[in-house]
């Protein structure tokens, strides 16, 4: 253990502290965002406004999303400096902006502290208090309670941290009405159960990976057996609570069939990933449950939106 602390000290040093200005361009502080995250966190938060239909004038529904993409990003942002030395030794992250010594991660810091606080400030003057206090929440959770502790501290990390990732539908109907639903908070329910399965499942695959780094992910602390049936465990609740939009009358038809034909691939992929326990099939099947979990997810919402529509603006004008 002291080897791997003292190689990632080396890392640390070697690889991320920097002196001077850095040599990053536009697109490498664009990169300290985690734009694909950006990307789901704007599409569920634009979900969670959609299914309550509230009155709201397009340029604050736009402003409002806007300030919560802008502050998942600093999230990335403050996470990828915090993250910098075992970044370095992944080889997923290693090209990653920091610690292949783009910027430096004095720069990183103040761009993400000062992402953090601009888009709290600003949701809060665009729509309300309550809306910024919760994006507020999201970015410390995040960045100090998940990134700076959870992550190298125990195998629940993603379990407890998932719920950074799964409150953007819930600042975002904040955000349009004043306060917290219970078709927010169901969205974030699905979210929050789908993601131990999502990452346990890539776990599974970069095990190897998260060994170098010092990472307590679940597969290299308690075993690949054990989080396989976790996995399994957590398919299982995920698949009916898939369903919920259809019981609280805010998933029509069309979301029913999508969530129950899901459900059961989520299902079909879990018990394979169970089943199968060594060797390129079992690793091959992981993956597949990995990438088909995002497909999962992003249809789940992709129907809420398209039976919702977008009629939820008024006028710019009138």
């Amino acid at each position: 253990m002291t080897s791997a602390s003292n190689s990632l000290t080396d890392n640390r040093s070697e690889a991320v502290v920097t002196a001077g200005l850095s040599q990053g361009d536009v697109s490498d502080f664009f990169a300290l965002l985690k734009p694909r995250v950006m990307f789901l966190v704007v599409f569920t938060a634009l979900v969670g406004m959609v299914v309550v239909h509230p009155t709201i004038h397009p340029v604050v529904a736009f402003a409002s999303l806007l300030m919560i993409a802008i502050g998942a990003g600093a999230s990335g942002c403050l996470n990828m400096w915090w993250d910098a030395d075992i970044d370095a030794v992944m080889t997923r992250t290693r090209a990653r902006p920091i610690p292949a010594g783009k910027i430096a991660p004095g720069e990183a810091l103040a761009f993400g502290l000062t992402l953090s606080a601009g888009s709290v400030i600003v949701l809060g003057l665009v729509s309300n208090v309550l809306a910024a206090g919760l994006l507020a929440f999201t970015i410390v959770f995040y960045a100090v309670i998940y990134s700076m502790w959870l992550k190298r501290s125990t195998p629940q990390n993603i379990v407890i941290g998932g719920a950074a990732g799964a409150l953007p539908p819930v600042v975002a109907q904040a955000a349009v009405t004043g306060h917290v639903g219970w078709e927010s908070l169901i969205l974030f329910a699905i979210i929050f159960i789908w993601t131990p399965p999502h990452f346990w499942a890539l776990a599974l695959v970069k095990s190897g990976d998260y060994e170098r780094a010092g990472i307590p992910m679940m597969p290299n602390v308690a075993g690949p057996d054990s989080t396989r049936r976790q996995i399994l465990a957590y398919t299982v609740l995920l698949a009916p609570l898939g369903l919920a939009p259809v019981a609280f009358g805010f998933g029509g038809l069309a979301y029913a069939i999508i969530a129950t034909i899901g459900g059961l691939g989520m299902l079909a992929l879990a018990f394979q990933v169970y089943r199968l326990r060594q060797g390129e099939p079992a690793m091959r099947v992981a993956q597949q449950l990995f990438a088909f979990s995002i497909l999962y997810l992003f249809l789940l919402f992709a129907t809420l939106l398209a039976e919702h529509g977008l009629g939820f603006f008024r006028p710019v004008f009138g």
